[in-house]
């Protein structure tokens, strides 16, 4: 296992990231909170599985405070393809050095684990359905920076302080959006 370094109370250093669409993003956000998720490849069905619920509450999301950014470990001009049509910020590093900082890993677990075999149908036939349709593609058949990656979700501060962290055990382990709600409610700051 590596060093899981980022952990409730550390400090995020902040910086500007460019989202595949060429936006900068700011994490943290001066503003609001900061929902920072690490998911796997450009086209992955399970991601996009979690990221379409992401995407019907959206609104409640932003709502509550919170700005969603998303980092895939694939180039820029393969996530544009999966990824155009997201209402929030997505980010290419496919260096994997966020993943590194963040002590985000891969691991065989992440498709073996008994918990990931449901979700992983689900997104195959969700995900066939909406190619066929031709609502997305499928991912590219290599993927340099691997397909064992595991998700990890971390709620950040303003002031940069991971207010809270989630290492996925498996591919479908991430914060669910009530969750993300409920952290987002207890962490507001009192106006």
């Amino acid at each position: 296992m590596p060093a899981r370094s980022v952990r409730p109370g550390s400090t995020v250093t902040g910086r500007s990231m460019t989202t595949v669409l060429g936006d900068a993003v700011a994490v943290p956000d001066p503003g609001r909170l900061v929902h920072l998720q690490f998911r796997r490849f450009a086209g992955c069905p399970v991601c996009h599985l979690h990221l379409r619920s992401v995407v019907r509450r959206h609104a409640e999301i932003e709502a509550a405070g919170v700005r969603e950014v998303v980092v895939f470990h694939s180039p820029a001009e393969e996530l544009r393809r999966h990824t155009a049509d997201l209402p929030f910020a997505v980010v290419a590093d496919p260096g994997k050095k966020l993943y590194a900082e963040f002590g985000v890993e891969s691991a065989p677990r992440a498709l073996l684990s008994p918990r990931a075999w449901g979700p992983v149908v689900r997104a195959v036939l969700s995900g066939g359905r909406e190619v066929l349709r031709g609502r997305e593609r499928l991912p590219a058949t290599s993927q340099p920076g691997g397909r064992l990656g595991l998700p990890a979700d971390f709620l950040i501060a303003p002031d940069g302080r991971v207010l809270a962290a989630k290492y996925g055990e498996h591919v479908y382990d991430q914060w669910p959006v009530d969750e993300l709600l409920h952290l987002a409610s207890s962490h507001r700051p009192a106006v």
